[in-house]
Parts: C-alpha cells; sequence; structure tokens
C-alpha cells in the first residue's frame, strides 16, 4: 500500500513521481513547485480533495501553474464545486500549485500524485476513440495486470438521438477508501469537462447511463499495485421523448446534473445568462445547451430524509433579462432526485404561470464491498484468492460512494444459506439490525461505511456452498428518527423498505487453509495464486446488499487422506 508523504507548506517536489497527503486549516497560503532537470513533462493527479462546506472558488481553492512559479500561466482551478477528477499536465519540466483556504475552522483534505512522463510514447498509448451502437473495450493489458502511471481516455460517441448504457462486466482495481489510487472515472458527455458521473475503484461491476450520445471514461494508475483491470461493453438506446428537446435531468450517487435547451428557456421568456441555483455562485456551462452540474450535496441543494426514501432538490431560479421590472409571473425550475424504493426517480418540473412541467429520469447509489485485514479497517486485502483458516475472524466494510458527506449505512438483515434461492435451511447471522450469531459483531456508524466482523464457518452435511444476503439501509446521518438510527428492532411494527438501488459487485474469493504450510505461502503466490496447486470445494458467499449482489467465493481446500478425501478440523458453530 502506498505511504504518502506528508508535505510541509512551500516544500520543493524533485522525486521523478510523488504521492502527497495534504491537510490544511484555516487561512492557509501554500505553494508546491515540482521542477526536475528532464526531457519530460508532469502529470499531476487531485484525485481527492475535501474543501470546507459551501466554499466559493473566489475564497478557497487550488491553482495549478504551467512553470516553476505562481507567475506562470494558469492550467487550472480546483473548488469545492468542481465535478471532475482535475488531471492537469505541465507543457515543460516544472509546475507549481498554489492551495488558498478561507476562515472557516474546518480540516482540509487533498490527495495529490505526480509524475514525469514523455508525451506521445508508446507507453502512452491507450485509450481511444469508439463510435456506432454498440462495442467492447479493456484496460492496458487486459486480463493481465495493468502498467503503472497509465491515464487512458475513451471518447465514446453514439448515434444522434441515443443514450450509452455502459456495463464493466469485469472490474478489479487497486482499493482504497476515497478511490485516490488508482481509478475509473465515467463522464457524461464527450470529455472530462462534462459532469462526472462516478469514480470508481476495487472489485466491482458498475454501470453507467449517459443522458445524450456521448461519454468520456478514464482510466488512471499509480505506481504501486495493479491488478488485472476491466473488461466493459456498452450499448445504445433511443432517447425519452423529453418534454423539450434535450431538456433532462439526471442523477447519480455523485451529483446532479441538469441540461436545458435554449428553445425550452426562450419559451419561458429568458435567457442562458440570466440562470442562478439555490447557491447563485453556482453557475452553467453554456454550449449548445445550459448545463448545470454539480456535486449532489452542494449548490444549496436541499435533502430531506422522507423514512423510505431521501429527495435532494434544487432550484434554478429565472430572471428576466434585460429590464428592472417585469410584469411576467416569476418562473422556477425546481430539480429533484428522489432515492426511493428499488429504484431512483428523477423529478423536474417548472412552475410558470400555474403550470407544472415533469420530467423523469434514471440513477442509482454506487457501492462497493470489501475485507480488510484487522478491525482497523485501514489496509483492504488487495490480492485474490484471499486465504483464511476456519474459525478466523473476517472484516468486512459496505462504502456508499456519494458526494453526499451526511448519508449514513446500517447492516439490517444479513442469512446465510447452501442455496443461492435461499429455500427452506437458512441461518440469521443479523436479522433487523440485531445480531443473531455469537460470532457477528457490527461496529458503529462511521462516515459512509457500514462494518461487521463473523467468524469462517461452513454448514454440516458437507453442503460444498454457503451463500450470505445482506440487506443494508441507507438514511441521512442526522436524522434521530430514521431506520438506521433506531438500531436493533426485535419485531417489525410493519415492513421497512430501506432499498434505494439496483446493482452488482463482486469480492473475493476466499479459501479455507488446508494446514499450516499454507498460511506460509509466499506474498507472490497470495497475489498471483497457481490454481493448479490445489484441490478445493468451493463456498460462494452471495452478499445481497440492497438487492446489490456481491458474491464472494470461499473456497474449502481438501486434500486426499487414505483413499479418500477429508476435510481439515471441519467444526462451525453454525
Amino acid at each position: 500500500e502506498r505511504n504518502p508523504w506528508v508535505p510541509r507548506c512551500g516544500a520543493s517536489l524533485h522525486e521523478p513521481n510523488k504521492a502527497l497527503r495534504i491537510e490544511l486549516n484555516a487561512n492557509a497560503n501554500c505553494t508546491w513547485q515540482i521542477q526536475r532537470n528532464a526531457n519530460q513533462t508532469i502529470r499531476i493527479v487531485f484525485s481527492h480533495f475535501k474543501f470546507a462546506p459551501s466554499s466559493s472558488c473566489e475564497t478557497e481553492s487550488i491553482k495549478v501553474f504551467d512553470g516553476a512559479s505562481t507567475a506562470s500561466a494558469l492550467l487550472g482551478q480546483v473548488c469545492d464545486g468542481t465535478d471532475a477528477v482535475p488531471v492537469l499536465e505541465s507543457s515543460s519540466d516544472s509546475l507549481t500549485f498554489l492551495i488558498t483556504t478561507n476562515s472557516v475552522p474546518f480540516t482540509r483534505n487533498f490527495f495529490v500524485y505526480y509524475y514525469f512522463f514523455s508525451p506521445g510514447s508508446r507507453t502512452e498509448n491507450c485509450g481511444g476513440e469508439l463510435t456506432g451502437p454498440n462495442g467492447t473495450f479493456s484496460s492496458p493489458n487486459y486480463p493481465a495486470p495493468y502498467p503503472q502511471f497509465k491515464y487512458c481516455v475513451w471518447h465514446i460517441q453514439a448515434p444522434k438521438n441515443s443514450k450509452i448504457n455502459l456495463e464493466f462486466q469485469d472490474f478489479f482495481l487497486e482499493l482504497d477508501r476515497n478511490c485516490q489510487l488508482d481509478f475509473t472515472a465515467v463522464y457524461d458527455g464527450a470529455s472530462t469537462a462534462s459532469g462526472l458521473l462516478g469514480k470508481v475503484c476495487g472489485h466491482a461491476q458498475p454501470t453507467f447511463e449517459s443522458s445524450s450520445n456521448a461519454l468520456t471514461v478514464v482510466l488512471s494508475t499509480d505506481d504501486t499495485n495493479s491488478y488485472r483491470g476491466f473488461s466493459a461493453q456498452y450499448s445504445t438506446a433511443p432517447l425519452p421523448g423529453p418534454m423539450e428537446p434535450n431538456t433532462t435531468l439526471t442523477c447519480s450517487s455523485d451529483s446532479m446534473r441538469i441540461v436545458l435547451s435554449k428553445p425550452y428557456l426562450a419559451s419561458l421568456g429568458f435567457g442562458e445568462a440570466h440562470l442562478q441555483l439555490n447557491d447563485p455562485s453556482c453557475r452553467p456551462v453554456v454550449t449548445d445547451s445550459v448545463i448545470f452540474s454539480f456535486p449532489l450535496a452542494s449548490c444549496g441543494t436541499i435533502k430531506k430524509d422522507e423514512g423510505h426514501s431521501i429527495t435532494y432538490t434544487n432550484t434554478i431560479s429565472l430572471a428576466a433579462a434585460g429590464s428592472t421590472i417585469t410584469r411576467q409571473r416569476s418562473a422556477e425550475i425546481t430539480a429533484q432526485c428522489t432515492m426511493s424504493n428499488n429504484e431512483t426517480l428523477e423529478l423536474i418540473y417548472t412552475t410558470t404561470n400555474n403550470a407544472i412541467q415533469k420530467l423523469a429520469a434514471g440513477g442509482r447509489y454506487n457501492v462497493s464491498m470489501a475485507f480488510y485485514e484487522s478491525d482497523l479497517f485501514s489496509k483492504p486485502v488487495q490480492y485474490s484468492p484471499y486465504y483464511v483458516d476456519l474459525n478466523q475472524t473476517l472484516f468486512a466494510e459496505v462504502t456508499l460512494h456519494s458526494t453526499d458527506p451526511n448519508l449514513q449505512v446500517f447492516i439490517d438483515t444479513c442469512t446465510a444459506s447452501p442455496e443461492p434461492g435461499f429455500g427452506s435451511l437458512t441461518y440469521d447471522l443479523i436479522r433487523s439490525g440485531c445480531n443473531k450469531d455469537d460470532t457477528v459483531v457490527t461496529y458503529p456508524a462511521f462516515e459512509n461505511h457500514g462494518r461487521f466482523k463473523f467468524r469462517a464457518f461452513r454448514f454440516l452435511r458437507s453442503f460444498p456452498s454457503v451463500y450470505l444476503q445482506c440487506d443494508i439501509v441507507i438514511c441521512d446521518s442526522n436524522s434521530t428518527n430514521s431506520r438506521c438510527a433506531r438500531g436493533c428492532i426485535s419485531r417489525h411494527k410493519r415492513a421497512i423498505s430501506p432499498y434505494t438501488w439496483k446493482t452488482n459487485t463482486v469480492v473475493g474469493p476466499i479459501r479455507l487453509k488446508r494446514d499450516p504450510r499454507a498460511a506460509e505461502l509466499s506474498v507472490e503466490a497470495e497475489k498471483t495464486p497457481n490454481l493448479q496447486q490445489y484441490n478445493f470445494h468451493t463456498l460462494a458467499f452471495v452478499v445481497l446488499i440492497s438487492n446489490i449482489l456481491i458474491v464472494v467465493a470461499v473456497i474449502l481446500k481438501h486434500h486426499k487422506h487414505q483413499g479418500g478425501y477429508r476435510y481439515q478440523n471441519v467444526q462451525s458453530s453454525l
């Protein structure tokens, strides 16, 4: 695992590559200079940034300059409302970045890494242009481990009047809490300047849907652990007949994106230059359409926990152009994302002259699950398979990837079964928030993570498989009456329907060690196991997290004993 350097304010950086973990408080003004005598340029990645809430670009930002000082040309700026994973490149062997913070008492966190590279070299050749109604692409070297220090961009352009459905059939990148080392970012448009649909890492099977006929996919890697990468395919579908041409709302786990057509705005009697959200500092990007794209919990968005759903609402107010007064009714466009049972609903409506117009689309939360080496939950298990002992304590963490910092993950129910259909034979580990097995421990809520531990086991009577189905609930962490706040409930007074999305992701496999010698497998054998060395039965842990299917294959290794097979120390608390 990468051990990033914590630089002092104003440090000079001369290494060929470096990862920086920066923490700043109020009223900071720090400049870092990167310079090295090399016939190469610099790529810098701001893979995680957390500014003071609702700060503006004028008072708090990262500014990147193309040279050895802040007097050089400005390459770009990163702020609280930046809806992207910024990746910037210098034109020479020097680069400078400046971070300033305002007077609000708040701890700001940034993860930055840079490396020198040679533009146009063979090692830089990846990504590409994809056209047509469907296609496939994969990470470099797939299914072998991807190279270090890669930055690949795929531009997908589908036929007009269509939208793109992107599915990662296989996805395995280095895992860390904020996807700040290796990650894939997907943008809802023709470039990385389009709105960010999501950033993904770890072991998952994410899917994305565009709001138009263009989609951009980015792969960024550092110099530490490499895995097999991804294989993806895309298909297209006709765009639904909208309320107005090119007027859409798209909601994701990370952001809200509102696209308004100029003819639609003109029909209301307003120009694109006179628009603002609840937070007036959040301004649109004007191209052929008018686009608001912003993190879900920013720009004055109002969140409300409805019990069975969570809604995010923001309002675009329209002011008449070129006049001090108006005799028209004031108009507002209200955009509302509702995370509700089994789906995400988006609603956009306009109130003007007592008329209400509506538009619906689709979206989902982004959730992943991983095993960790200890209850510190600091080092995820990066290698696969994961070898464990019978009765060994396993540590699992479910992570909700969202820009909303005030969401809570609660593990409601986990049921084990030897059958994937969960037939007559089942065993409760957790039920209605209550631990039912003596080995299960659930941890207090921590930010956007749900954590629990249990001991490795198998069912009696030599059932070959064990499936684990878990339901989780997503709540507003500020709500004192939510399902998450109620904790263990011995009896349901009514059915609780916490499910807010559907998706699939995979972690594992886990394998039970055959004997003490198996525990002495080298690190290389764990990272790249030779499966021909072992005979094994498969136990598949299928974890259904609020209709999120997480499969954990658990392999019971066995060996010959007196002409037959026997299990080593096959005991279970189940």
